[in-house]
């Protein structure tokens, strides 16, 4: 399942959203800083968008500046000019509050999106703005959680219509606030995509895992992919066995 979600096998890739559970709507990608974090998401973003042929819409969500300072690289063999890129639509968002905007619209959408992806969601919440609009010194949490509710509530009204999966991304599930920002996601979020430094500088580890209601260790899906980023390529470097923490 990793494989074909995060990386490029060519113009007969399948549909990466096949080989998702079927409740598993909301999608998490956890990661160190400068782990390629936003370069697999682009890459699930393409993947979704080129293996759908009914006018498919990708809607990447994300911060202008941090995706000028740092683009993010596709595996090699996809044509910078293809028209799959057409499909991805790039909406740049300042904080929550433009996130929650954006999903307190979906019924109001002509087309609902196939796939929505948000890039480091996270750092959208500013923790001394948030604070102060809940006066709260866990104004951060609240607002997280406020909006994942809302996320959640969105893609479910969705795919009442058709599939439709959000993926999220986070660095702060690996800084010192970890065990808090887990238990906040793990109440909407039942398939997560753990990436740790591989053996060798500069590859990685990425380990997928889903929880369900009968098994709720989450040892019961687990694959892993090693990977790295060289020449400005998200280079696949071939399945792994998943070591269960």
């Amino acid at each position: 399942m990793v494989e074909e979600l995060f990386f490029w096998s060519g113009s007969n890739h399948p549909n990466p959203l096949q080989q998702l559970q079927h409740n598993s709507n909301l999608l998490l990608l956890s990661g160190p800083p400068s782990s390629g974090k936003t370069s697999l998401l682009f890459q699930f973003a393409f993947n979704v968008a080129a293996a759908l042929h009914s006018n498919p819409n990708v809607v990447f969500i994300c911060n202008r500046n941090r995706l000028d300072s740092k683009p993010p690289f596709l595996s090699q063999g996809i044509d910078p000019s293809s028209n799959v890129f057409q499909r991805i639509q790039i909406k740049y968002v300042n904080d929550d509050e433009d996130i929650r905007k954006y999903f307190a619209a979906f019924h109001l959408f002509d087309k609902l999106p196939d796939a929505v992806v948000i890039d480091d969601f996270g750092d959208f919440f500013d923790n001394k703005v948030c604070q102060q609009r809940y006066s709260n010194a866990r104004g951060r949490d609240l607002a997280m959680i406020k909006s994942l509710a809302l996320c959640h509530n969105a893609i479910n009204y969705a795919n009442q219509k058709g599939p439709c999966k959000l993926l999220l991304s986070d660095t702060h599930t690996h800084q010192g606030d970890s065990p808090r920002f887990h238990f906040i996601y793990k109440k909407w979020i039942h398939t997560t995509f753990t990436i740790k430094e591989g053996d060798i500088s500069g590859s990685f580890i990425l380990k997928g895992r889903s929880y369900s209601r009968t098994d709720t260790t989450g040892t019961g899906n687990m694959k892993a992919a090693k990977y790295s980023i060289a020449l400005q390529y998200l280079v696949f470097d071939g399945l792994v066995n998943a070591q269960v923490d």
